[in-house]
């Protein structure tokens, strides 16, 4: 399981575009996101260093919680 905080995570649109990027690494993760807290919790196979760079590209400020 994988957590990060996504501190410009604000909403709804939001989550989908972090969750598109999570399943553009891994199409089979698990993705759960608490956007009050801005946390992301992460089921998957690949590599914390794959996931947080796409969560990046896609325009996210990503640290590991």
């Amino acid at each position: 399981m994988l957590r990060y905080t996504i501190e410009n995570m604000t909403c709804g649109h939001c989550v989908a575009t972090v969750t598109k990027a999570v399943c553009g690494v891994d199409a089979h993760a698990k993705v759960r996101a608490d956007i009050a807290g801005r946390r992301l919790e992460i089921a998957t196979a690949a590599a914390s260093d794959r996931i947080s760079a796409a969560i990046a590209a896609a325009g996210y400020r990503v640290t590991p919680a």
